[in-house]
């Protein structure tokens, strides 16, 4: 890629302006009526009149995007921190306020209201979707700032499941996007560090508010977050992620500098960190987890059914009936069980096929004997991937990309794997995360499927190519929803049969019970939270219909259950973009270019379904327009 404007930018322009109005918005009907002759004067401000009109709205949504994004940084300290920015101390304090939730009601209103007072046809193609993607957005953002949203999940300020009390030590480390390039950066991470106390205190507070109203979080979820805290505190200071950053400077700092830093930073990790862990420990086990509910579904609560709407209308960008979910679920699942009732024969396996999801659980052959044989596993389906990517893309990130196991205080807690973006310049590579917890429970036949949905293609091609492409606002740069997020990455996992490595029927298999996952989420998320599923209930689904084992399938569903809705991204956003694809190489035929296609995806950066919908029908009609 080169230094100038990013290529990306190019995929939006492909599109007339014309196609990108019909399809995504309505244009202002033209009238019927005959117009009076004009006389040349006349028609030549005419003719300006519009791109005079096109130049003010461009300008003025240019300024709301400015604007927003500076206000949605400064209610979001933490997404600030892993974009880079200065984040200080008393803006750090605003984590689980009541002000900060007012603010972002506010903030979204007045975004609202001045959307609404710019046309969408007085907008180049570019902006025409920027504007659809932020009022998307924003809309979904609001449903989840009402006060009868806010009375459940402001109650429950973090969970085990990426909560803060375990994301700040991650961002507070180097390689998470934090900037560390000066004794400033440093400065601000040490107040930031000092401050936790009160932060911590404010999320206690919220508890106890939910405890005196009867809303409070699962107790499976409160035994994981005390269990979490316990590894970290385990920790020697010198070893905690907190004190990775006085492990390396940069260059710029001078020797006796670092030796202060390194001394304060210690200092403040066993004064005021390690304390407020402990404190927050002591409230968790000794106060809430009392309090803590046995039910885990969102419909236990009041007001939690409207909320799992909002949250899959947020997650999904559609409008869906759970119940129309959890059937498209079980079709899928069934529809997956026939493709893998092929495979196992070829596996040489006669049985049923639950017998087999038994066998290759016990069966060492399908599992690796130590963490060198699953990380080599995945270097080498990450060769593999860079040498075809360039016959499936046109542009490929500049960020490099890092494969590494998930550091021990976490790994209980997560999945097989996941993927941390690297920082917008570059300079720090994302990262892909494996899990090397319980061995005997990994498999190998799930290596390339993994890899291409964390890795590449899939998350770190998303992110960093949105990251990197400056010609789009920040909002499509570092944001998004995650049913495109989450939707190209299991489209990415498909790209593997035509990439030739799912040729093994050990791969193969892998890849299906992949998909078997995200096909199951639709069943479990719409179970557990619309009709009544118990945890145990949701596990024995998931152990039923797939090969997984039973660490995966536990932290799977102890996922599903503080974070509603976001499990249903994966298949929705998929089947989408499949669709769009489909209807791409029949509409295009011989003329379809499949590295063309992902650009379009690719280019714009996280889209609402319908919006990335209308981008793809507007590329095609172009298309097949052009001779």
């Amino acid at each position: 890629m080169s230094d100038g404007a990013s290529p990306l930018s190019c995929a939006i322009r492909k599109i007339t302006g014309s196609a990108i109005t019909a399809a995504l918005l309505a244009a202002s009907p033209a009238s019927s009526s005959p117009q009076p002759r004009q006389s040349a004067p006349q028609e030549e401000a005419a003719a300006q009149a519009p791109l005079r009109a096109e130049a003010s709205a461009t300008a003025r949504l240019e300024r709301l995007f400015a604007r927003d994004q500076a206000e949605m940084l400064g209610l979001d300290p933490l997404g600030a921190i892993q974009q880079g920015k200065p984040v200080s101390a008393s803006a750090f304090r605003m984590l689980f306020t009541p002000r900060l939730a007012a603010e972002h009601r506010a903030a979204n209103a007045r975004t609202l209201a001045e959307l609404e007072a710019i046309a969408p046809d007085q907008l180049d193609a570019e902006r025409q979707i920027s504007r659809a993607v932020l009022e998307d957005a924003k809309r979904a953002e609001q449903a989840l700032l009402t006060p009868e949203a806010l009375a459940i999940s402001e109650v429950q300020p973090f969970h085990h499941f990426g909560g803060f009390h375990v994301s700040y030590p991650e961002i507070s480390s180097p390689g998470s996007g934090i900037a560390l390039d000066s004794a400033q950066d440093y400065a601000l991470l040490i107040a930031r560090h000092r401050a936790l106390p009160e932060v911590f205190d404010q999320a206690i507070a919220r508890f106890r508010e939910g405890m005196n109203r009867g809303v409070t979080a699962p107790r499976l979820t409160v035994d994981n977050m005390i269990a979490q805290i316990d590894g970290l505190l385990a920790q020697p200071v010198e070893r905690s992620p907190f004190f990775a950053a006085a492990r390396r400077f940069p260059d710029s700092i001078p020797a006796a500098e670092r030796v202060r830093l390194r001394r304060e930073i210690f200092n403040v990790t066993r004064r005021e960190i390690y304390p407020a862990y402990r404190e927050l420990r002591h409230f968790l086990a000794d106060e809430y987890r009392k309090a803590a509910r046995e039910t885990v579904g969102l419909s236990a609560l009041p007001g939690g059914a409207a909320l799992y709407r909002a949250l899959v209308r947020a997650n999904t960008t559609l409008d869906l009936d759970p119940d129309e979910v959890h059937e498209l679920g079980l079709a899928e699942v069934a529809r997956i069980q026939r493709e893998m009732d092929e495979v196992k024969r070829k596996l040489g396996f006669a049985g049923p096929l639950r017998g087999f999801f038994d066998h290759i659980r016990s069966d060492p052959r399908f599992h690796p004997r130590t963490e060198q044989e699953l990380a080599e596993g995945y270097r080498q389906v990450g060769r593999k991937v860079d040498a075809l990517a360039p016959r499936y893309f046109l542009h490929l990130p500049r960020t490099p990309l890092q494969i590494q196991p998930y550091p021990p205080y976490r790994a209980k807690f997560e999945a097989g794997g996941s993927y941390a973006q690297g920082s917008p310049d570059g300079h720090q590579p994302g990262t892909f995360f494996f899990n090397t917890y319980d061995l005997k429970s990994r498999f190998l036949t799930g290596i390339a499927t993994l890899y291409l949905h964390e890795a590449a293609p899939g998350h770190h091609f998303q992110i960093s190519l949105a990251q990197e492409n400056t010609s789009l606002p920040d909002f499509q740069r570092f944001g998004g929803n995650t049913a495109y997020i989450e939707g190209w990455a299991l489209y990415a996992e498909t790209l593997g049969y035509e990439m030739g490595l799912y040729k093994d029927p050990m791969a193969h298999w892998g890849t299906l019970d992949d998909e078997m996952l995200r096909a199951m989420r639709l069943v479990v998320d719409t179970g557990l939270h619309t009709r009544g599923w118990s945890r145990d209930q949701a596990v024995d689904y998931m152990l039923a219909n797939s090969g997984m084992g039973r660490s995966d399938a536990e932290a799977e569903v102890d996922r599903y259950i503080v974070i509603p809705g976001q499990a249903l991204s994966y298949k929705i956003g998929a089947l989408t973009i499949q669709r769009l694809r489909a209807e791409a190489q029949a509409a295009l035929g011989p003329r379809f270019d499949i590295r063309q296609f992902h650009d379009q995806v690719l280019g714009s950066g996280a889209l609402p379904m319908k919006v990335l919908e209308a981008k793809v029908h507007g590329w095609i009609a172009s298309t097949r327009a052009a001779r």
